[in-house]
């Protein structure tokens, strides 16, 4: 497809974008850069687009990633680092709560019941809360991706009847 097909295909498809920005940002000016920024990066990616695609759907998944992208980065901004002695991450968008359900477990019964956890259903779910993806747990062990999912799982399960039992 040439380039000046490609522009004219999404000059005439641009205009159903703008209502969508303004249902996602809720906000003027907001919507007018998702829009503008949303054309951009369909130009930029143009040799992406394949042929008979739905143009539509192509520019409202490229609205629509936009938007979450910049909502996540944003999140991230309104999280604050203390500089205090145990440096604490501060999320300003939560206040405290107090969970007696949480205060009431036994941390260390909590530990207990994890390292008592038959060594299938502990080795993935330890390196899961480690931080782990589960592709990467997948490839360490040499398991297929969806048996660490399901053993993570099964660990969350077990971990919560016992938790339950208090």
């Amino acid at each position: 497809m040439s380039t000046l097909d490609f522009n004219k295909m999404l000059v005439n498809n641009a205009e159903f974008l703008k209502p969508f920005a303004v249902t996602l940002t809720r906000d003027n000016e907001a919507a007018k850069d998702l829009y503008q920024e949303t054309l951009f990066r369909a130009l930029a990616n143009k040799d992406k687009y394949n042929v008979g695609t739905n143009i539509k759907a192509w520019l409202y998944t490229i609205m629509r990633n936009i938007f979450i992208n910049n909502y996540r980065r944003k999140a991230k901004q309104a999280t604050i680092l203390d500089n205090s002695e145990n440096e604490f991450l501060i999320n300003l968008n939560q206040g405290a709560v107090h969970n007696e359900a949480i205060a009431k477990i036994n941390l260390k019964e909590l530990k207990e019941a994890i390292y008592n956890l038959p060594e299938i259903f502990k080795t993935p779910f330890l390196l899961y809360f480690d931080g782990y993806k589960y592709h990467e747990i997948a490839e360490m062990l040499d398991e297929p991706l969806g048996t660490i999912k399901s053993r993570i799982h099964f660990a969350r399960k077990l971990l919560k009847s016992y938790v339950q039992r208090f």
